[in-house]
């Protein structure tokens, strides 16, 4: 069992950490940035893809009902 690293100050410093990830709309692609309240990106990084398959509902359901914020879906982990 791995042990999950310490946030490093400049992490600290930035707060909770962003990902960024894309689905395919037609031939094109979507960027989507999903907002954690997780302190490292690693973490973040380990939280999306063990929720992909709720995350990519909801970035569908939000890109289906015209949910972009500066021509980008944006998901926020609620706690």
């Amino acid at each position: 069992m791995r042990i999950a690293a310490k946030p490093t100050e400049q992490e600290i410093i930035e707060g909770p950490q962003a990902v960024s990830f894309q689905i395919a709309n037609g031939t094109a692609r979507q960027r989507c940035v999903l907002q954690t309240e997780l302190p490292t990106k690693a973490l973040a990084q380990k939280f999306l893809l063990a929720n992909w398959p709720v995350i990519e509902k909801m970035a569908r359901d939000a890109l289906a009902a015209g949910s972009l914020e500066d021509g980008q879906i944006k998901l926020v982990m609620a706690a």
